[in-house]
């Protein structure tokens, strides 16, 4: 293999019309081919990105540092199936979602709140199991757009590429959660909450607070609250 083939390959690229199409679920890898074959999509991308994570693997043993990732990985995961996201991507401590279909914005949200909850019964666990200050923290981030989905990569080593806001703004978005704050959401995703996922508590009271993007300059809103089940 030279730089004359892989250029030869690049130009292809660039040179071959794509053929798109509408979607209204999550495409299968092996729906979409490696050629420029595009899956279009209404969704909302969920990342949820374990906190500190380098400061776990420098601080603690291997072995602990292992069960924690897998319990949080694990955990999330489950909350996102349980509420019909599908698993799209991991990469290290985090995890990609993506929701379709009428109650994806709700759907993700409360899978969001969600997490929040559980990281705290996995902090009871982790405290009542071993002898460690450690606190396991996380930030959620979600968006909501239009996704174009492609196959990249080459035969025998690909995946799906999701290009689109959402995929950015959600990785981005975790970027500005912390233990005060750990979900935030984007106004087109808070916009199109229904009220169960807007209010909680006794007396009823909003769950989220509008704060300002300044990096991006739009509007976001973030939540410190927690979703038993």
């Amino acid at each position: 293999m030279t730089s004359k083939d892989i250029l030869a390959e690049v130009n292809n690229i660039f040179s071959t019309r794509w053929s798109t199409r509408d979607g209204r679920k999550v495409p299968d890898a092996d729906e979409v081919r490696l050629g420029n074959d595009a899956v279009s999509i209404d969704g909302t991308v969920l990342y949820a990105d374990m906190a500190d994570s380098t400061s776990l693997v420098n601080n603690c043993k291997d072995w602990f540092a292992a069960g924690v990732y897998k319990a949080y990985l694990v955990s999330a995961c489950r909350i996102i199936r349980d509420n019909g996201g599908e698993i799209t991507a991991f990469d290290g401590d985090r995890v990609m979602a993506v929701f379709t279909g009428n109650r994806k914005n709700n759907s993700a949200a409360k899978t969001a709140l969600q997490i929040n909850f559980i990281v705290k019964e996995i902090n009871k666990v982790i405290k009542s199991s071993y002898n460690t200050a450690y606190q396991l923290s996380q930030t959620v981030g979600i968006d909501t757009s239009k996704l174009f989905i492609a196959r990249t990569g080459i035969r025998n080593a690909n995946d799906l590429v999701w290009v689109g806001r959402a995929a950015n703004y959600a990785a981005k978005l975790c970027t500005l959660g912390d233990t005060n704050y750990p979900t935030h959401i984007t106004e087109s995703v808070y916009s199109a909450l229904d009220e169960e996922a807007k209010f909680g508590g006794n007396p009823r009271r909003m769950m989220w607070e509008k704060r300002m993007w300044t990096e991006r300059g739009i509007v976001v809103y973030r939540s410190n609250w927690w979703w038993p089940f």
